[in-house]
């Protein structure tokens, strides 16, 4: 026993200081995704036991336009990440202190307003006449758009407690308090299954509601801690000049985040829309299955992208390239499990779902070639967005942002589901190909031009 331990032990000593910060972040947050994980599979069938399939999918496609209210940050939580990372590689701590004040206090001021926005666009918005489903959910729907809407911008704030632990290369504890909430979210929503009739606006509650709460408590106990008690917001720490660093990085991730939105979280309306709504849930079930294991390699990449933007202040290029090898091994390996995912769907399905659901080979299969395409971009995407060049990215999502909703109707019109699931693909294929040519040339310090900015 003792020998295995010094084996480990020695193997585990034997990295950086960077690499064993990775590690230890990776393994803390497999632990806390496989909870995550685990109530993302069993709610499924809880909430479609609780309602029924075509209200399940209603409630999905409500909850993908509602997710948008996460990217109208203005890209400020992604561009704080980086410069706080920047400034504590440095070891300007006073301006580490000065960066969480102003993001907390500038993202709060806009979550104010947003809300307002949400509040106005309910008002005059038919969500029946948007999702093309029959008018009788109309009045229930406007309920649940306002528990979403406010659960999610109080969110915002609460979540930037883990985007600081994040920045601060503890991505793994984040992870644990993330697991946390949904392991809290599940609990809640089973004892409502056996406590009340099937509610869209309960679910809503619970679904939304117990998650937020636990970030709040947790951003609570993280600034009584004496490690970040000298980081608690303050607005005599505020810089408002600061607003314009994080937002020359920000508002890129934000434009990024909006195209982003056009052609990934789209999916959900043009499917319910052409296809409807018992469609967006046999889709939802092929993608929840399949993100398993891309929950596993996002667990991976998410601790590079500050350990990148750490070594790239420090020009450490020799641990850049030797780190990249390893991640696009990682992802063959995935690629292969993921294959062998689609191999095993059908019975998975019916022993998840049970025969309510009937997801086609075709569909699993789009959906397998989906992941595998966008476990390729990411693994770039990650370490760039780490090192902070990513105009490149901005020019390619934005080229096919202007064209994502024509493409998929048509892609619909012509080939169904299969089709609309067949245009996010062949962009992750291009923005992975251009990322790997602009992480080769930055990491060689060949990169200018767009490659560089």
């Amino acid at each position: 026993m003792l020998s295995v331990y010094s084996y480990i032990r020695n193997k585990f000593l034997k990295y950086s200081d960077r690499s064993r910060d990775a590690l230890i972040n990776i393994v803390l947050s497999l632990a806390s995704k496989a909870i995550s994980i685990l109530s993302s599979l069993l709610v499924v069938p809880l909430t479609i036991s609780y309602v029924n399939p075509t209200q399940y999918g209603i409630w999905l496609a409500l909850s993908s336009i509602i997710a948008w209210i996460s990217f109208f940050d203005l890209g400020l939580g992604n561009g704080f990440r980086n410069k706080f990372t920047e400034a504590k590689a440095k070891g300007e701590m006073e301006l580490t202190r000065q960066y969480v004040s102003t993001t907390f206090f500038a993202i709060g001021a806009i979550v104010a307003v947003v809300f307002l926005v949400m509040l106005v666009i309910n008002f005059f918005v038919n969500w029946s006449d948007i999702l093309n489903i029959d008018q009788s959910y109309s009045a229930e729907l406007g309920n649940i758009f306002l528990i979403l809407s406010a659960f999610f911008c109080l969110s915002m704030v609460s979540k930037l407690s883990g985007t600081l632990l994040t920045a601060d290369q503890k991505v793994g504890v984040a992870s644990l308090v993330e697991g946390g909430g949904q392991l809290a979210s599940l609990i809640a929503i089973y004892v409502l299954t056996k406590a009340t009739i099937g509610s869209l606006t309960h679910l809503a509650l619970y679904f939304a509601g117990v998650p937020c709460v636990v970030w709040m408590l947790f951003s609570i106990i993280l600034f009584a801690l004496p490690a970040y008690r000298d980081l608690t917001p303050r607005f005599s720490n505020v810089r408002l000049k600061l607003i314009r660093n994080i937002l020359g990085l920000g508002l890129q991730f934000f434009i990024i985040y909006l195209c982003l939105i056009v052609i990934f979280q789209m999916l959900n309306i043009v499917i319910s829309r052409e296809l409807g709504p018992d469609a967006v849930t046999e889709y939802n079930i092929a993608y929840k299955y399949f993100n398993v294991l891309n929950n596993v390699i996002i667990i991976i990449l998410t601790p590079f992208w500050s350990a990148f933007t750490d070594a790239y202040a420090k020009r450490d290029y020799v641990w850049m390239k030797g780190t990249v090898r390893k991640l696009e091994k990682l992802w063959v390996i995935t690629s292969i499990g993921c294959l062998l995912m689609f191999v095993l769907s059908q019975p998975f399905y019916k022993l998840w779902v049970g025969t309510d659901v009937n997801v086609s080979y075709s569909l699993s299969l789009a959906v397998a070639i989906y992941f595998i395409v966008t476990n390729l971009g990411n693994t770039y995407m990650y370490v760039i967005n780490g090192i902070g060049t990513i105009r490149l990215q901005l020019v390619t999502y934005a080229a096919f942002a202007i064209f994502a909703w024509p493409l998929m109707v048509w892609a619909s019109n012509n080939f169904g589901i299969v089709g609309i699931i067949m245009i996010p693909s062949v962009v992750m294929v291009v923005q992975a190909a251009l990322g790997k040519i602009q992480l080769r040339r930055l990491i060689n310090n060949t990169a200018y031009g767009i490659w560089a900015q």
